[in-house]
């Protein structure tokens, strides 16, 4: 019997060539014993991946020769089919060789990855997106694989916090060189430029990006931990402000602490000192707390307290 795609009704293989299957996978339990976990697909076993996808779900990785952002995509989805270890197939799809596949599959450009389970498409995902976004995506219909090593962002979040900005920078170097086209790399690898002690690379990568994403929350935080750098006073000038105990003193030091991503003890410093002189510098600790809040993002834990104490403070 013809299989048909399940958006379209129109036949993707014939019952002749049907029966040319090449010996994809039979089964999700039998995949993952012989690790044929990654296949090829064309005409002559479409047919036996589709019937397949009554068994397992497969990933249809649809790509072309020429398309450079496939290349950065395809051995993402590899390492993945293979910490997934059977819960789903990838089978990899040459449009070129398959135009009329494509067509009916209604792939208008590539990278184009579409779910396919009993027989239909669940889902799809367009463009080459990073490992973590795939992830998340993969996500919403897997069970995440035990033994995961930490995704890149991750090994570069836990360099950031041990201290360690020079291998948070090498991290994110690389990925901002394999996706060219995904900003918030670019925006992140400026996060440890400026960890790592060199604000004007840092400034000069964010004021390169398109306006979109130079002028977005993520990239204005980065900014803003540029210019509490550029604010807080030196080691020298902090010593001299050793004993006192006045306003300005306890707004130098947490705007030190900020710089030097302290950033519980310079919120706290900055949250006493509006509770105790609010009307210091025009409103300046208040000020400087939304400022901190937009270094750190949204999501940050410690935004999300604050926030909390700032509007009980101020209602």
């Amino acid at each position: 019997m013809p299989i048909v795609d399940p958006r379209t009704g129109e036949p993707l293989t014939s019952d002749s060539q049907a029966d040319a299957a090449s010996g994809a996978a039979q089964g999700g339990s039998q995949a993952a014993q012989r690790d044929d976990l990654i296949i090829d697909v064309d005409r002559s076993n479409i047919q036996q991946l589709l019937e397949t996808s009554m068994q397992v779900p497969v990933l249809l990785d649809c790509w072309a020769p020429w398309c450079e952002p496939c290349k950065n995509l395809m051995p993402v989805l590899e390492k993945l089919t293979r910490e997934y270890n059977g819960a789903f197939l990838l089978a990899k799809l040459n449009i070129d060789d398959n135009q009329d596949i494509a067509a009916q599959l209604g792939v208008r450009s590539v990278p184009d990855v579409k779910l396919i389970s009993q027989g239909g498409l669940v889902d799809q995902l367009q463009g080459a997106l990073p490992e973590k976004q795939i992830r998340e995506w993969l996500g919403k219909y897997f069970p995440e694989p035990e033994g995961v090593q930490e995704s890149p962002e991750e090994q570069a979040a836990a360099a950031l916090e041990a201290g360690d900005a020079e291998t948070a920078r090498a991290i994110y170097s690389e990925l901002a060189q394999q996706w060219p086209d995904h900003g918030p790399y670019k925006v992140e690898l400026a996060r440890t430029l400026v960890a790592a002690g060199n604000p004007d690379e840092a400034r000069a990568l964010l004021d390169a990006l398109p306006p979109e994403e130079r002028d977005a929350a993520p990239a204005r935080g980065v900014r803003a931990s540029i210019e509490f750098g550029e604010e807080a006073p030196s080691r020298e000038a902090l010593a001299a402000l050793e004993g006192r105990d006045d306003s300005e003193a306890r707004y130098q030091r947490a705007l030190r602490q900020v710089a030097d991503g302290q950033y519980e003890a310079g919120l706290e410093a900055l949250l006493t000192l509006m509770k105790q002189d609010r009307a210091y510098g025009d409103d300046a600790a208040r000020k400087t707390l939304l400022r901190v809040f937009d270094a750190l993002g949204n999501d940050h834990p410690l935004t999300a307290t604050y926030r909390r104490k700032l509007f009980a403070l101020l209602y």
